[in-house]
C-alpha cells in the first residue's frame, strides 16, 4: 500500500483516454488498494486510476455515508463540543465501467475533483444511470445508480475518456476556475 502523487491541471496526462483493463492480476488489486489509500489522505470520495498517472479504465468510489448505527465520536474544537457520526468506508471499485441508458433528467451538483484542488463548480449531470463493470477478479456486475452516486461515477467516469468536470463549464467559468487556482498555487 502506497499513497500516490495525485496529477493536477494543467498536466497533460489528465486528457488520456485510459485504456481498457485486460489482466485482472494482483498488480491492478495493488493499485485500487493504492487508489483508496491516496483517495483517504486527501480527503476524497472518488479517483480515477489516470489521476495516479496510470492509464487504464479502473476507479475507486467511496461516498462514506455517516453510520447511523456506530457509537458517535466526541470533538473538542477549541470550546466547541459537539458530537458526530463517524463514516462508515464503503469502498467500491469499478473496472472498465460503461454506463447504459442516462436517464434524461438532470441533476445540478457542485462538484470538486482532486485534480482540480480547492475548485468547486455546478455541473449538470443525468440524475440516474445504469452501470455495468467488472470487479477486480472480472467479474460483470449492473447496477442502477442515483442521486450523489450517479454524479461520482459519471464525474469519475469522465476521467477515463480524458475530460475533468471543469470542462462542462462554460468558457468564461472554465477560465475563471483555472485564474483561482493559479492564484492558490502563487498563495501556497
Amino acid at each position: 500500500m502506497a499513497i500516490r502523487e495525485i496529477l493536477e491541471v494543467p498536466d497533460a496526462r489528465l486528457k488520456t483516454v485510459s485504456k481498457p483493463v485486460e489482466t485482472f492480476d494482483e498488480a491492478l488489486k495493488t493499485l485500487a488498494a493504492d487508489m483508496f489509500e491516496t483517495m483517504y489522505a486527501a480527503d476524497g470520495i472518488g479517483l480515477a486510476a489516470i489521476q495516479v498517472g496510470e492509464p487504464i479504465r479502473l476507479l475507486v468510489i467511496d461516498l462514506q455515508p455517516e453510520d447511523p448505527d456506530a457509537e458517535p465520536e466526541e470533538c473538542d474544537h477549541g470550546g466547541h463540543h459537539h458530537t458526530h457520526q463517524p463514516l462508515k468506508k464503503e469502498p467500491r471499485v469499478f473496472v472498465n465501467p460503461v454506463i447504459l441508458d442516462p436517464a434524461e433528467e438532470l441533476n445540478t451538483y457542485q462538484e470538486g475533483c482532486l485534480s482540480v484542488p480547492e475548485i468547486y463548480a455546478d455541473v449538470e449531470r443525468p440524475k440516474t444511470c445504469r452501470v455495468r463493470w467488472q470487479d477486480l477478479d472480472g467479474k460483470f456486475h449492473e447496477e442502477a445508480m442515483e442521486g450523489i452516486m450517479a454524479t461520482c461515477i459519471q464525474h469519475e467516469m469522465d476521467h477515463l475518456e480524458g475530460i475533468l468536470f471543469i470542462d462542462h463549464l462554460s468558457r468564461l467559468k472554465r477560465s475563471m476556475a483555472l485564474k483561482k487556482l493559479e492564484k492558490l498555487r502563487k498563495a501556497a
